[in-house]
């Protein structure tokens, strides 16, 4: 079996390199090229592991569609302009983004797509489904071409690997992954590690907390601040999360829809954390870029018009699809559902406008 050849592969770098950090088993977990998790799975849907906002309502991803339009209309609309979305999973986010562009002159024919996917599964899926589009792949965002851009990421972040950070009486140590007695994978309190790693605001912690890093996430954030001050442009994150920084553990594993042990069966299950938003958002705007958000997301679709296109959707809808499509909406706004824990952030270049749906820059959270 497949997981069982990745936790032999994990096991015996473990061997050789000593424990390995959250970070280095999510990357061989998700990403190993044989066994992980996004090499050989489409995790989306009832038949997969979990289900995101553009599979649950059209919606959502046409909104995001027109979010793009007005930016883009009111930045002086560029011909071309790069339009990415990171993690695009099948291509649906993208194809409802795209029938809403169609609606404003202009718009479409300006666009140039580029999808940064690493699962070769999932970038077969997008390559059918979006062929009209005519899409370039990328593995990272250095392979988005040069000039404006619009990016988007829904639930990317929280996929990207993450340290443990656990505070002890003599100070922070990190939380690895080693061997038990028995060969099988298990969690250590591993090396001390320099109080500068966690926030600020959390160092006074008591011992016994936990706080959770994500150095990708982080430099990520800064590659896309960096790439706004060189090109007009804005990138919106949408995802579960946090902000403003706070302490606790949060990595989880699903499988089929259901919780899992994080160490067990490695390569089978999805394995995800909290994004705190506001590391996110210091990154990006110590590299120029203007931070809008975060702000719910219940609230940010809603002020993007989610009740009034839900109304036109009814009107046209036969009757056996109008329950469907009004439990969709209310799943993505509500606050006992995604609406709270999901939260939107803008990252703008220096000069452009506010984009819709953000009252002001960064500290307009509400919610936790």
């Amino acid at each position: 079996m497949s997981a069982e050849r990745l936790a032999r592969r994990i096991a015996r770098r473990i061997r050789a390199e000593g424990p390995l950090s959250l970070a280095a088993y999510m990357a061989m977990a998700l990403h190993d090229p044989e066994d992980g998790y996004y090499a050989r799975r489409d995790p989306l849907g009832r038949a997969g592991d979990f289900t995101t906002a553009p599979e649950i309502s059209q919606i959502f991803g046409e909104l995001i569609g027109l979010w793009c339009a007005d930016l883009w209309q009111r930045g002086g609309m560029p011909d071309p302009v790069q339009l990415a979305e990171l993690g695009p999973g099948r291509g649906t986010l993208m194809a409802d983004l795209l029938r809403a562009a169609a609606t404003v002159p202009g718009f479409r024919r300006a666009l140039r797509l580029t999808l940064v996917e690493a699962s070769p599964l999932l970038r077969a899926v997008q390559r059918r489904r979006l062929a009209e589009a005519e899409p370039n792949f990328a593995d990272d965002v250095s392979g988005i071409p040069d000039g404006p851009l619009l990016l988007v990421a829904n639930e990317f972040f929280d996929a990207l690997p993450i340290r443990q950070l656990v505070c002890t009486p003599s100070g922070w140590a990190e939380c690895v992954v080693t061997l038990d007695e028995a060969g099988g994978l298990a969690f250590a309190a591993g090396p001390p590690v320099p109080a500068a790693l966690v926030p600020e605001a959390l160092r006074a912690a008591e011992p016994g907390a936990v706080v959770e890093i994500a150095p990708a996430a982080a430099a990520l954030a800064a590659a896309l601040g960096e790439r706004l001050v060189r090109h007009k442009g804005a990138a919106l994150i949408v995802d579960y999360g946090y902000f403003p920084s706070r302490l606790g553990a949060s990595l989880a594993a699903v499988r089929g829809h259901r919780p899992a042990g994080v160490l067990e069966a490695p390569g089978t299950a999805d394995l995800s954390a909290h994004v705190d938003f506001a590391t996110l958002a210091a990154a990006a705007r110590a590299a120029g870029a203007v931070v809008y958000g975060p702000v719910v997301q219940g609230e940010f679709l809603v002020a993007l018009g989610a009740k009034l296109r839900l109304q036109a959707l009814l009107r046209a809808a036969p009757p056996e699809q109008r329950d469907a499509l009004e439990r969709g909406l209310s799943r993505l706004i509500d606050p006992g559902e995604m609406g709270t824990l999901f939260k939107a952030m803008a990252l703008v270049s220096p000069g452009l406008p506010a984009p819709a749906g953000f009252a002001a820059e960064t500290g307009a959270a509400t919610g936790g």
